[in-house]
């Protein structure tokens, strides 16, 4: 405790504002163990760039931490690009702070002889990607926490490509931010050199979303979406998309559009939550509406909810939207004729469905850790090769690599398409996945997400994860074991001949288990939010679509009695 408070002392310099100092010195006195919290560690970047609550502290999102950050990005762009005028653009969502975070990240940025470009007003992740691009900079940012929980706040980092940072470059940056004192930090900010920016890449953004997720589909008079912005940033977006591609009949949720830190109407701004979709659900019952789509804060992830084969609105999951849209989008390449370069992706514990396209098409698969940075970097270091589409059962989609990040703008257009064009031709985006389970196997995917917050949480999430590595399961629901891939280690081993191979991917604290039936359990701590996440993938064959919702319930019942042996 003693250096936690010699910490929290060297934050009461004449350095720091006179708010924060005032603030230090109340949680000394009345709260120890809150002070403890907010500086026991630094933040750290995950998968998704570096993502905490906020307030003070080296533990929290404020602007001394990000400013800290912004002067490591600084100097680290000035050693890679010696020569160049330095351009960097930011963005922002709807979150408390974010529009003052940006402009302390856009002044330090300035203070340091590099040009910005700051978004006037909020507007999507998805864009801010296209904008690095499109703008020609050599960096950019978005302060976002996704659908973190209100008190959440965060800054995801950029590179020229449009994709978001990986390795070596993120360990160098860290190592450079690492290096500094906040005493370091420039925040006498050159206000020449920030230029605001709007319609101009928002116009660029549309009309590359509308080349890459419109195709002319049939019954867009007759087909009706509601789709709801969550308080969010999509709202700049999506609805202009949506009428540039002709869907007329789009209703939006007019109680969650206007944008609201605080997402008053639902506990989480997360599209994986049913709940989160009650209202804009509801509203489609009431007009008799097709599809629902709703998407988080920033506008990378969305939930799609479409009628089943009672006629009810069922919300899908990730890995069911994934996997026809990226059909939808084979089909397209097929009809014009595959040049043999092409590819699809999507992350180690989304469905192994995604393998099976693959094959049938033809095409190569790619997998990757969770987080789109490692899809986007597939695109950097393939150059020779064309990425058709793929995503990540965590609802995140990314269609071509106009946006190098999941791209909801531009997945939905996608969505919309597939299900109008199915509903004129008789059929719906759901009886359209149940065919593809006909074609190429049906696989049912369960998520567990167990939340432990603060410092004890982290040790009890340490120490489930080691639990699970060292005592491995021997079978699961009668089928035995057959691989355990180790990411930590980058080994797969065959627990029943003893052979084992090296997984070509980077460390990372991931642990799968398969068994011979193809069941598959991952387990992993998220790199964005204090939760440990149990991933199951079940598969069955299904020979026609009228014994579909049997095996259905099979699978289900498969499922309930694998989270039982789990204790999950």
């Amino acid at each position: 405790m003693d250096s936690i408070t010699a910490i929290a002392q060297s934050w009461l310099t004449d350095f720091f504002d006179d708010e924060t100092k005032k603030e230090i010195q109340h949680l000394m006195k009345n709260d120890p163990e809150e002070l403890k919290e907010r500086f026991y560690k630094d933040l750290e970047f995950g998968t998704g760039g570096m993502r905490g609550v906020m307030g003070v502290g080296t533990n929290r999102i404020n602007k001394y931490t990000l400013g800290k950050n912004t002067q490591g990005l600084s100097n680290y762009l000035k050693k890679s690009y010696t020569d160049h005028d330095l351009k960097v653009v930011i963005a922002y969502d709807c979150r408390h702070n974010s529009k003052t975070l940006a402009k302390t990240v856009a002044d330090v940025f300035s203070a340091n002889g590099i040009s910005v470009y700051l978004f006037s007003d909020l507007r999507t992740t998805p864009e801010l990607s296209f904008a690095v691009k499109y703008l020609g900079c050599h960096a950019g940012i978005v302060l976002t926490a996704s659908h973190n929980p209100p008190e959440y706040n965060g800054y995801k980092v950029y590179w020229a490509d449009g994709g978001q940072i990986v390795p070596p470059q993120d360990g160098e940056i860290i190592a450079e931010i690492d290096s500094l004192s906040f005493e370091d930090i420039k925040f006498d900010k050159n206000e020449a050199l920030i230029h605001l920016i709007d319609e101009e890449v928002d116009e660029a953004f549309f009309d590359g979303s509308l080349k890459n997720g419109n195709f002319n589909a049939k019954g867009k008079d007759d087909f009706k979406i509601v789709f709801t912005s969550l308080h969010g940033t999509s709202i700049t977006a999506i609805p202009e998309v949506l009428k540039r591609a002709g869907y007329k009949n789009v209703t939006i949720i007019e109680e969650q559009a206007t944008p609201n830190g605080d997402f008053p109407t639902v506990k989480s701004p997360n599209p994986e939550e049913p709940e989160a979709l009650e209202m804009a659900i509801k509203k489609a019952e009431e007009i008799g509406a097709d599809m629902v789509v709703g998407t988080d804060p920033d506008s990378d992830r969305l939930g799609i909810a479409v009628r089943n084969l009672e006629g009810k609105i069922e919300l899908l999951n990730g890995n069911q939207t994934m996997v026809l849209m990226t059909k939808f989008l084979l089909d397209q390449y097929k009809e014009k004729g595959f040049k043999g370069n092409e590819f699809i992706a999507s992350t180690i514990v989304s469905t192994p469905m995604m393998a099976q396209l693959a094959k049938a098409y033809g095409v190569e698969y790619k997998t990757a850790l969770t987080g789109f940075k490692w899809i986007g970097k597939m695109i950097k270091d393939f150059p020779n090769s064309k990425f058709i589409g793929g995503g990540e059962e965590s609802f995140g989609f990314m269609v071509g690599d106009f946006v190098r990040d999941k791209d909801a703008v531009t997945s939905t257009l996608l969505a919309c398409e597939i299900a109008s064009n199915a509903k004129a031709e008789g059929s719906s985006f759901y009886k359209e996945l149940i065919n593809a389970y006909v074609q190429f196997g049906f696989y049912k995917e369960k998520l567990v997400s167990l939340t432990k917050k603060g410092m004890s949480g982290a040790e009890e999430i340490k120490q489930m994860l080691k639990d699970f590595k060292e005592n491995p399961v021997e079978s699961v629901q009668g089928s035995k074991l057959l691989w355990i891939e180790d990411y930590n280690t980058s080994t797969a081993k065959n627990v029943q001949t003893g052979e084992e191979f090296s997984l070509n991917l980077p460390k990372s604290n991931v642990l799968i288990y398969e068994t011979e039936d193809g069941t598959r359990i991952a387990a992993r701590p998220s790199g964005t939010e204090p939760k440990v996440k149990f991933y199951i993938s079940t598969n069955a064959k299904l020979d026609k679509a009228a014994d579909y919702k049997s095996v259905n319930s099979q699978l289900e019942t498969k499922i309930d009695g694998i989270l039982s042996e789990l204790n999950l």
